[in-house]
C-alpha cells in the first residue's frame, strides 16, 4: 500500500490543524494505521495508532486530549486532529499502515512521506 500524507503547515500555540493520509494500491481496511513524528536530534516518536475498524485508537501520553485520530475506509484515508497544539508539537509528521495496533517503529510495514508541522510559540 502507498501512503501520501498532506495537510501540515505552520500554526500558533493552542491553534489547530488535521493531517490526512491517503493510501492507496492495498486493502486499505486489512490495516492498522498510525501516526509518528519526527523532530531532528530525536528518534521518531510514536503520535496515534487506529484499529482496522477504527473502533480503537490509542494515543501517546503527550498527545492524548489533544489529538484525535480517525480513519474513513470507505475514501482510503486516516486523519489526525491536533488540537491545542504546542512548540513542541513540531515536527514531521509521517502515517505508517500495521498488521497490529501498535506503538512500535517495527510493526509498521509502509510508510508515507511526512508532513511538517510547525508551532510558533
Amino acid at each position: 500500500v502507498q501512503l501520501q500524507a498532506f495537510g501540515g503547515g505552520s500554526v500558533q500555540a493552542g491553534g489547530s490543524l488535521r493531517l490526512s493520509c491517503a493510501a492507496s494500491g492495498g486493502n486499505f481496511n486489512t490495516y492498522t494505521m498510525g501516526w509518528f513524528r519526527w523532530d531532528s536530534g530525536k528518534e521518531r516518536e510514536f503520535v496515534a495508532t487506529i484499529s482496522r475498524s477504527g473502533e480503537d485508537t490509542y494515543y501517546a501520553e503527550s498527545v492524548k486530549g489533544r489529538f484525535t485520530i480517525s480513519r474513513d475506509n470507505a475514501k482510503n484515508m486516516v486523519y489526525l486532529q491536533m488540537n491545542s497544539l504546542k512548540p513542541e508539537d513540531t515536527a514531521v509528521y509521517y502515517c505508517g499502515a500495521a498488521i497490529k495496533c501498535s506503538g512500535w517503529l517495527v510493526d509498521y510495514k509502509h510508510w508515507g512521506q511526512g508532513t511538517l508541522v510547525t508551532v510558533s510559540s
